[in-house]
């Protein structure tokens, strides 16, 4: 099966999930303070969830929808998060939604901001999208500052409103390609 290109920063390795890291993942994702900062995750993370998910990892990058890259410490390999880029290539659009979480163990450390960056990078010149978007809740500022430390800005923001799947005051950035400055 075809997987993600492995991507190396300064103290990570990025790559593709494999089933392996099912353990991790459910552990990481079955922490309340985790599960709450993402729509991605339900908490309580089930026995068996982890499996699927991966799984659905896989099926999505094979069909060239999403790239999810586990973000894991480059000194011995730990499983510390994930992060993400789905596609929007559809004419007009050509961007991709950045998505990431990281288990609270490694949190205030500047993984995200390191793993993020690198996505963002691999985004605009591995798969030539124009613009790359987030979003996080209101709450999360923390999430906020990494969108600010890999160069996004601040687009919108959208009080919760469940008719468009928002259920929480959330704050939209993003970044044009020509904004993009990899250090």
């Amino acid at each position: 099966m075809k997987t993600a290109p492995t991507l190396h920063t300064e103290r990570l390795i990025l790559r593709s999930f494999t089933l392996e890291d099912a353990a991790d993942v459910q552990r990481l994702a079955n922490d309340p303070d985790m599960a709450s900062t993402t729509d991605e995750i339900e908490y309580p993370y089930e026995d068996g969830e982890a499996e699927e998910w991966i799984q659905w990892c896989q099926e999505c990058f094979k069909d060239r929808e999403r790239v999810n890259f586990a973000v894991t410490l480059r000194t011995d390999g730990t499983l510390i998060g994930k992060v993400s880029l789905t596609f929007r290539i559809h004419l007009p659009y050509n961007e991709a939604e950045l998505g990431y979480w990281i288990g609270k163990p490694y949190w205030n450390c500047g993984y995200c901001t390191e793993a993020a960056k690198a996505v963002v990078a691999y985004g605009f010149c591995e798969h030539d999208v124009d613009l790359i978007y987030a979003y996080y809740f209101k709450r999360n500022p923390a999430s906020g500052r990494v969108l600010e430390k890999i160069g996004m800005h601040y687009a919108e923001y959208i009080p919760k409103d469940p008719e468009r799947y928002f259920f929480e005051d959330t704050i939209h950035y993003r970044i044009l390609k020509c904004e993009f400055a990899e250090k």
